[in-house]
């Protein structure tokens, strides 16, 4: 019995928001609409929680299923939670409630349709992070990514066509580079056989077809570049960032939550469970170049956010440095650091999270996000001042706070790998410093001027959603031990593909 239950949590995890989403554009109420994304999202959440505590009580094999989906051609609907996909699962079903909660005095035109796309990309993201087939996993890659396309372009910002243009131009481009990949690969896989034995397709998209897929090195060399490019540009990692400064600006704040806070960990997921161990001849190879192409985006984007007078942008150029350790470390294939990416990935999209609700209220109060034109809100707001000051501590990887044991593991993964580059990744932490407290204490600390004197302390809603996030941050950082727990079989595969 306990079986049959763990086998329907990647189903519901995927198809409960997908459902709901549709169910959701025929709502008319604004009110209604709320309430119904909150708790399907709520939903999700608990179905997630659940598949956690089978996975810990039960064979992992009660969280595998696999249908034939189109046999002739080898593809099946084959999902998989293993320890990352059980994170970023769990990640992405906190993540919507507490955007949920957080925007939920924001107002939008055809409110039914924005919570409609929201909740369709909730469901694309599940997939990404649970398909075990290639075609599956590029499906779900695009369901994610096109509802986005739509919810920027209409409730963006003044420039917000241009901004979504040049995000549709990379994610376009990636995704393109990625489909003529995996159809190489799919053509140099083993014939699919069923359950007697007969011959059922000449080929097969089966992820384990295709890590054994016989590849020789020059052609994992070239592969290699059409994989990393589309991760690389979702992630995003220098010089493939250009486009998210731009589109988180103009992005409505729950999109911009949803694109930093979790869709770019499908750049980080699709290195980890597709590239590494696709290519292991090609990561040996080009290891080098991708990490200094990495710390090189770490501190550049630093020193951009110390420059910027946009909350935003200050915002979205740290996320950009903080996914560039993350990317740099995963190619060092060091045991420690790569479990320090696992749980790092969890963090970053809580604290991130966290700093753009902070943003989402104070725009929405006082109608600016310019730093220059902030000063004394902690006069006003002293509740959002203590919430944000715990999640900048934790931006800037304080220990006692989530952000901690992760970076420390994965700087002591790049000193493994090469000690210069990780003394120049180390400098981030410096910067980060310099950027996260200038902005606390030139917004929040100071005298109280004309514009902010009408500033007002935050919501009970509001006060909720970010306390969820300290509670996480504090959790995490005091005790990670159940976050290893969940992904040491995943970094123990992965490292053995290059011993």
């Amino acid at each position: 019995m306990d079986q049959d239950i763990s086998i329907t949590f990647p189903h519901v995890l995927i198809f409960f928001p997908l459902v709901a989403g549709l169910i959701t554009f025929f709502f008319k109420k604004d009110a209604t609409v709320k309430s119904w994304a909150l708790f399907s999202s709520v939903i999700t959440l608990c179905v997630s929680l659940g598949s956690i505590y089978y996975a810990n009580n039960k064979a992992l094999s009660g969280l595998t299923f696999n249908y034939e989906w189109l046999k002739y051609i080898g593809a099946s609907f084959s999902v998989s939670l293993d320890g990352m996909g059980r994170i970023l699962t769990l990640l992405t079903a906190i993540s919507f409630p507490v955007i949920f909660v957080a925007t939920y005095k924001s107002q939008y035109k055809n409110t039914n349709s924005f919570y409609g796309l929201l909740l369709l990309t909730q469901a694309g993201l599940m997939g990404v992070f649970l398909a075990s087939d290639a075609l599956l996993f590029y499906f779900f890659w695009e369901l994610a990514i096109i509802p986005v396309y739509f919810l920027c372009s209409k409730w963006g910002g003044d420039k917000r066509i241009q901004a979504t243009f040049k995000f549709f131009i990379y994610t376009f481009t990636g995704s393109l580079l990625m489909l003529v990949g995996i159809i190489y690969i799919y053509l140099q896989t083993a014939a699919t056989q069923d359950a007697t034995g007969k011959i059922i397709s000449a080929h097969s998209f089966a992820i384990n077809y295709f890590y054994a897929a016989q590849l020789t090195a020059d052609q994992q060399s070239w592969l290699f570049w059409l994989f990393f490019i589309a991760f690389a540009i979702k992630m995003p990692v220098f010089p493939f960032h250009t486009w998210q400064p731009d589109t988180y600006e103009q992005s409505p704040s729950a999109v911009t939550m949803v694109l930093s806070g979790v869709m770019v960990k499908m750049g980080l997921f699709g290195v980890v469970r597709w590239l590494l161990p696709m290519f292991p001849l090609a990561v040996a190879k080009f290891d080098t170049t991708v990490i200094i192409l990495s710390v090189i985006g770490i501190v550049y984007a630093s020193l951009l956010a110390i420059k910027q007078d946009d909350l935003k942008r200050l915002v979205a150029y740290s996320s950009i440095a903080h996914i560039g350790l993350m990317s740099a470390t995963i190619f060092t294939t060091k045991q420690i650091g790569l479990e320090g990416v696992m749980i790092q990935m969890f963090n970053h999209g809580i604290n991130i999270i966290g700093l753009w609700i902070v943003i989402e209220m104070i725009e929405r109060q006082l109608g600016v996000r310019k730093i220059s034109q902030l000063s004394g809100i902690a006069h006003k707001a002293p509740v959002l001042t203590i919430m944000l000051v715990v999640i900048g501590f934790a931006n800037i990887a304080l220990p006692l706070t989530n952000a901690f044991v992760g970076e420390f593991m994965m700087f002591s993964g790049l000193f493994q790998f090469n000690g210069w580059i990780a003394t120049v990744a180390l400098v981030s932490i410096i910067l980060a410093a310099v950027y996260t407290l200038t902005m606390v204490q030139k917004v929040f600390y100071g005298q109280v001027n004309a514009l902010t004197t009408n500033m007002k302390e935050i919501s009970v809603n509001e006060q909720v959603a970010l306390s969820i996030i300290v509670v996480a941050i504090f959790l995490s950082g005091i005790y990670p031990q159940p976050l290893f727990d969940l992904t040491k079989d995943t970094v123990t595969g992965i490292i053995t593909r290059f011993k």
